[in-house]
Formats: C-alpha cells, sequence, structure tokens
C-alpha cells in the first residue's frame, strides 16, 4: 500500500509530517529519513487503530464477512 506523505520544515528544526489520506495522522522527525521512517511507523498504528475500531461485536447467531475494496 502506498501513502502520500507532506513533510514541511518545523520552526524549530526538522520536520512535521502530515498523511492526507489518514485524517489526524500526523508525526515528525529531525531528519527527512527520520520523518519518513516515523511515517511508516504512524500510519501503521493508524492502520492498526482503525482494524480494532471495526472489529465486530456480534451477537450469538451472527455472520461476519470481510470485503475487499479495491483503490
Amino acid at each position: 500500500m502506498k501513502f502520500y506523505v507532506v513533510l514541511e520544515p518545523a520552526e524549530e528544526g526538522g520536520f512535521n509530517v502530515s498523511i492526507p489520506a489518514l485524517d489526524g495522522c500526523f508525526t515528525e522527525g529531525e531528519t527527512e529519513e527520520e520523518a519518513l521512517q516515523n511515517a511508516r511507523e504512524a500510519i501503521v498504528c493508524y492502520l492498526e487503530g482503525l482494524e480494532k475500531v471495526n472489529e465486530i461485536k456480534a451477537k450469538p447467531g451472527s455472520i461476519a464477512r470481510e470485503v475487499m475494496v479495491a483503490l
């Protein structure tokens, strides 16, 4: 999966990073390389959080299925 990230120089030095496709997903880093690595980690954490939010609290007898969506 690919995500575009936006790196902006921070006033205090380093970079602020946002991931436009993931609302509220931000990170930072002292160098561009560190900022990109932190962005990868932030994306994984964000997606893991979504997975937990999407866990099914099913009633007995319910049927749960996964669906794939291609973008």
